[in-house]
């Protein structure tokens, strides 16, 4: 009975160690958007640092949303930006995931958020 509950708690104890990052123990800064190119060459530049403020290493998954003027969300796209690559506490990544979505002429604001987070 012993063995069984040791193995069990080695079981779920790195389930509960995950459980404590959250994705608001990351922080996304100094995102700027911007469209380059012209005409039907035109892509989307969504650039940012992804910082993990957790106290363990784990990963993040960021989804950026695109709007128009009056605030409908017109493409959604969603990115590791460190691949399969946990950070450690306080490391940080620089990413550019506009390439992901297609320019529209009418997307006017942005939004860039932390969705799902994963240790590798």
């Amino acid at each position: 009975m012993k063995t069984l509950l040791a193995a069990t708690v080695l079981m779920v104890a790195p389930i509960a160690a995950h459980a404590a990052c959250a994705a608001t123990d990351f922080a996304i800064q100094d995102v700027k958007v911007s469209a380059v190119g012209t005409g039907i060459a035109t892509r989307l530049s969504v650039k940012g640092k992804l910082i993990n403020n957790c106290a363990s290493a784990a990963a993040a998954q960021v989804r950026i949303d695109a709007k128009d003027g009056t605030g409908n969300v017109l493409a959604s796209k969603e990115g590791w930006p460190a691949g399969t690559t946990n950070l450690g506490p306080g490391q940080s990544v620089d990413f550019d995931l506009g390439r992901l979505l297609h320019y529209q002429s009418d997307m006017q604001s942005y939004s860039v958020s932390v969705v799902d987070v994963r240790a590798w």
